[in-house]
């Protein structure tokens, strides 16, 4: 029959097995606890047709632009528009005091009436003389000097004609109207000033702003793909204004510098609008778009799903079971805000667009809407 076991032989079982017990409990307790889920946004990719642009800044410039002088000096009588005001071709813009040149062209009008009476009467003596020398009654000598003197104001009576001529130009001049159909801008000299004939001051500047231009370069590397576009028609421009972008106009390009600026290495052109609406103004700064070609059915992905490492680009891909695969991409050409994809996604896939940072392979998805 055992003997129980004595207090002092239990307490020492029971040290010794209370540790071990102790260091179980602790190992079965060890191991990684479950990360929580990472809290992103998504979308979704989509099947698009892109366009391949090309964009400058551009400054608006008028088609024509005429400074408006005086052609003979005076003093201004009379304005007949307002600044800002649209002006035609042909209509009247200021009139100078007519009055000397009136007074001109009526003493001009006048020498020649005398003048024609006094060659009149030369001939008709000369006609005379013709008859009385050869009936010897007078000498060869002073017919010649006859008909000298009737040439010679048959001459003045060319150049009273002339001086006539002239007279009615300068009085014309008083009247200055509209070379082209524009807009004026600030008047620079009211009625009542003096005005001298081809000032330094223009009187006026018209602008035609219909149509109107927009003046841009491009790097020289794309002068040859531009070049092949418009070999096969014409080429169209959208020009965006700031603040404006989603009503943007629409042209052609028309003007292509025929040398690259070998300072800079771009090429200049030019772009032509109607503008009938009026919204291209002259020295406005503008954004100008040139559509080369469009990709049909591009993939494109929102530009912020894309990102950057030290193999290249890529992204992540939320799947079904609502994990994060990193996926690998090739990027095409970016337009407006996203990205077009040639290889790794495929149309219809969610990607993650924010909270990337914090993301892993295989990490799970708390998708926020």
């Amino acid at each position: 029959m055992p003997r129980p076991l004595s207090l002092r032989r239990l307490v020492t079982v029971l040290a010794l097995t209370l540790p071990l017990t102790a260091g179980c409990g602790k190992e079965q307790s060890k191991g990684p606890p479950a990360k929580p889920p990472v809290p992103v946004r998504v979308a979704k990719a989509a099947s698009l047709d892109v366009p391949l642009q090309v964009r400058a800044v551009g400054t608006v410039e008028a088609r024509s632009t005429v400074e408006v002088r005086s052609r003979v000096s005076g003093q201004l009588a009379q304005v007949h528009f307002r600044e800002g005001q649209d002006v035609r071709r042909g209509a009247p813009l200021f009139t100078i005091d007519p009055t000397p040149f009136q007074v001109a062209l009526r003493q001009a009008e006048a020498r020649l009436q005398r003048d024609q009476a006094l060659a009149a009467a030369a001939r008709d003596k000369e006609k005379r003389y013709l008859v009385l020398t050869g009936e010897g009654l007078v000498s060869r000598q002073d017919f010649e000097l006859i008909k000298a003197e009737a040439d010679s104001l048959e001459a003045a009576v060319a150049a009273d004609r002339a001086a006539v001529d002239e007279a009615k130009l300068q009085l014309s001049w008083c009247y200055i109207a509209a070379p082209l159909t524009g807009r004026a801008g600030s008047l620079m000299a009211h009625a009542g000033d003096l005005v001298t004939a081809g000032g330094s001051q223009p009187l006026v500047v018209i602008h035609q702003v219909e149509p109107i231009d927009v003046s841009f370069t491009l790097p020289e590397k794309e002068l040859a793909r531009i070049r092949s576009v418009m070999q096969k028609g014409t080429l169209a421009v959208t020009a965006l204004l700031p603040g404006e972008e989603q009503k943007p106009e629409s042209g052609e390009l028309t003007f292509i510098d025929n040398a690259v600026d070998t300072r800079t290495g771009t090429i200049r052109l030019k772009a032509s609008f109607a503008n009938a609406a009026r919204r291209l103004w002259p020295g406005q700064f503008v954004t100008a778009v040139i559509t080369l070609a469009t990709f049909d059915n591009a993939t494109v992905v929102p530009a912020a799903a894309v990102q950057t490492g030290q193999k290249g680009t890529y992204l992540y891909v939320a799947r079904s079971d609502g994990t994060a695969e990193l996926r690998p991409v090739t990027t095409g050409i970016p337009f407006e805000e996203t990205t077009v994809i040639s290889e790794g996604v495929k149309p219809g896939e969610t990607v993650v667009v924010d909270g990337q940072l914090r993301l892993y392979p295989d990490a799970k998805l708390d998708i926020k809407r």
